[in-house]
């Protein structure tokens, strides 16, 4: 059984958590919370373990994978079924791009050590890392909504007709864009590719008022 070092908040957690779901892999949780103790994650002991002091990480047998886009590839190569990719390399391509542009263009700017520094070092307000963090869900919205109203395979799901990697950033991020009250009228594909993948079952396992740290 692997390991999963995680926290209920962390949308990057939340991601690989879905993809061990929906591949049925069996995983054990180590909770590493990101505010208590001024922050377990920069403890010696998960340093040691993840230099860069996030979440997730995850521990099959003897081997340490962080960065949940680096993860989910690891699980989708040894646990092949079910895929989280399509088969054609144009498709494949296409379905990675929707997730980096979530994982790696709006995600970053808008998670807790970002805030953290904007509210301490910047000294903004919480109105103002606020309308920080509604810009730039904005942004990447806008162009996300875009990408897939352009693109015949977007249905249900971002592409074809079962979950994929780009499935598993966009939950989160959308979970977390509701949270901070974002407007999200402007993307209905993106609510409704959202809503329908809230009813499966692996998505509301995954979720964060459903981890034992959430309490």
């Amino acid at each position: 059984m692997v390991t999963l070092y995680t926290y209920f908040r962390s949308s990057a957690a939340y991601r690989v958590r879905i993809a061990l779901n929906l591949k049925g892999i069996g995983y054990h949780s180590r909770f590493v919370h990101l505010l208590r103790r001024g922050g377990e994650q920069r403890q010696p002991a998960y340093l040691k373990l993840n230099p860069q002091g996030l979440v997730p990480a995850l521990v099959d047998g003897g081997t340490v994978i962080t960065q949940s886009l680096a993860i989910i590839a690891y699980l989708d190569e040894r646990y092949p079924q079910p895929p989280l990719l399509p088969t054609d390399v144009k498709a494949r391509a296409y379905v990675r791009s929707l997730a980096q542009l979530v994982a790696c263009d709006i995600h970053p700017l808008n998670n807790l050590r970002v805030r953290q520094y904007l509210a301490t070092c910047g000294r903004h307000s919480e109105a103002e890392w606020q309308a920080w963090y509604r810009h730039w869900i904005q942004e990447g919205f806008k162009a996300l909504e875009a990408q897939l109203a352009a693109h015949p395979a977007a249905d249900r799901y971002c592409y074809g007709n079962y979950p994929t990697v780009a499935d598993i950033c966009l939950v989160p991020q959308v979970y977390n864009a509701r949270r901070f009250n974002c407007q999200l009228d402007d993307y209905p594909l993106l609510s409704s590719i959202y809503w329908h993948c809230s009813a499966l079952k692996a998505f509301q396992e995954a979720a964060p008022e459903c981890q034992l740290d959430a309490s």
